[in-house]
């Protein structure tokens, strides 16, 4: 099971940017699946959820309306598309799956993470 998420980098605020988690050794669409993010000094936090049925649910309300999760079965592929960045969007951003289907993206609900992919958003 293996989890790679790729798409961090420096943005400015107001800009865009889209992740990508690549799943191998299992399929993504077969469990609840969520981004998480870590700011410096903070704990890690839930921003959007999939649950099994595909019903997404958006966790944190500072990324409504600017974030999007979406899968694409296809590739086996976990995207989160950000816009309107913000300097408090800065973190280590990680996807996650969880074997016991939910829809509220809580750590302790989530069994095997990606190696993260740090977003800086700074002018």
């Amino acid at each position: 099971v293996q989890l790679q998420a790729s798409g961090g980098g420096l943005v400015q605020p107001g800009g865009s940017l889209r992740l990508s988690c690549v799943a191998s050794g299992f399929t993504l669409d077969d469990y609840a699946i969520a981004w998480f993010r870590q700011a410096p000094g903070k704990e890690r936090e839930g921003l959007l959820c999939i649950n099994r049925e595909d019903v997404t649910t958006y966790y944190e309300d500072s990324v409504k309306g600017r974030f999007t999760i979406s899968l694409d079965n296809a590739k086996n592929t976990l995207h989160l598309q950000m816009n309107s960045l913000k300097p408090e969007d800065t973190a280590v951003y990680f996807c996650s799956i969880a074997v016991i289907d939910t829809s509220t993206p809580k750590r302790g609900e989530f069994d095997a993470w990606g190696q993260g992919t740090l977003v800086t958003v700074s002018s």
